[in-house]
């Protein structure tokens, strides 16, 4: 058996039914689940694609690689051959097994942020390679390692890189015949600060050698139950990565390649999410100041980093005495500690109820 650490989020059951006590019912800010509705145009899109008998194509079609491609060079500045896009089964299943397709095992080191989505580390395990946390690249001195994660902007804290740091990843990448994969999957929900695609000119030059952008329509397009995402970048790995997809059946169903290609095609329905979302964190963010925490980071993505200074569970259990429940800082790293993350992903009645109860 693969020596996993426990899912985290089993660990805040308790809690969880602590909060669900509160005479007003819960409000669950742990995880990042949309709850606004799929746009119209989506729902459309699936359901006249859905007499589909056939196999699709692992590739993916034709008119969603074009989709994609369009998107990164309309919203990112990202000029990228369609032919360098290739769909993945919500963007969770490539952090997973991206170090495991690319061929790296015992012996091994893969890199991730020292605040990170748990799944990095979990992929590193699962390919039995080892995980690296760590924001300092010069600190592993002139030692080869295969695979470099970033996220930007970061879940969980909200910061965002810059281009000049991100440049100096690729550079250190290039220079050590390492791949760098950049989780993007909150790039279009810039605040106080805009993301950068590691595939934009400004980071990589005109090559992307080495390097892979992953993107997820679960929080654009509140498509989280359609497991839609796709990656882009250079066009060795893409289809070295094909291969071994097609060998393994990691194919996106046909019916969700259409609605994902009509979802990135259209700006509008996500300019009116990105202001749903916004409206939510410009009430919370102020209530949850108010009540003694301190924000950091958070200047772009979905959730807020926050410490009132105390130990990251006992902030959680105070939160749930109210019917708050929110993700203690530690499941994403000892550096989590004294911070807990919390989403404004709920809606806006259950938004309204947690400023209710802060004040």
């Amino acid at each position: 058996m693969i020596g996993l650490p426990d899912f985290p989020w089993d660990r805040l059951t308790p809690l969880k039914e602590r909060a669900q006590e509160h005479p007003d019912g819960i409000v669950d800010l742990s995880v990042g689940t949309p709850v606004d509705p799929v746009p119209a145009v989506v729902r459309q899109a699936l359901a006249e694609a859905s007499d589909s008998p056939g196999y699709p194509l692992t590739y993916g079609t034709e008119r969603l690689r074009a989709a994609a491609a369009g998107w990164l060079r309309r919203r990112h500045g990202v000029a990228l051959d369609p032919a360098n896009v290739l769909p993945l089964i919500g963007s969770k299943e490539l952090v997973a097994w991206l170090p495991t397709l690319l061929g790296i095992g015992p012996g091994q080191r893969v890199i991730l942020p020292e605040l990170a989505y748990p799944t990095y580390d979990v992929g590193a395990r699962l390919a039995g390679a080892e995980p690296y946390a760590t924001d300092g690249l010069l600190a592993l001195g002139p030692e080869a390692v295969p695979l470099v994660w970033v996220n930007s902007p970061s879940n969980p804290t909200g910061r965002v890189l810059p281009v000049d740091h991100l440049r100096k990843v690729v550079a250190w990448a290039r220079e050590r015949g390492a791949i760098v994969a950049s989780d993007e999957c909150y790039i279009e929900l810039g605040w106080e600060e805009q993301p950068i695609s590691i595939l934009h000119p400004d980071v990589c030059g005109d090559s992307h050698e080495g390097l892979l952008a992953v993107h997820s329509l679960s929080k654009r397009s509140n498509l989280a139950g359609y497991r839609a995402g796709f990656m882009a970048g250079d066009p060795a790995l893409i289809q070295r990565l094909l291969e071994v997809r097609k060998h393994a059946g990691m194919i996106m169903p046909g019916p969700v390649q259409a609605a994902m290609a009509v979802a990135l095609d259209d700006d509008e329905h996500a300019e009116e999410q990105r202001a749903r979302y916004a409206a939510r964190r410009a009430v919370l963010r102020p209530a949850l100041e108010a009540a003694g925490w301190k924000i950091e980071h958070s200047t772009a993505g979905l959730y807020l980093w926050a410490s009132n200074g105390t130990d990251c569970w006992e902030q959680v259990r105070a939160l749930a005495d109210k019917g708050i429940l929110v993700a203690p800082g530690d499941f994403y790293g000892k550096a989590g500690e004294a911070h807990i993350r919390i989403a404004v992903t709920a809606s806006d009645e259950r938004i309204s109820a947690a400023v209710r109860r802060l004040q």
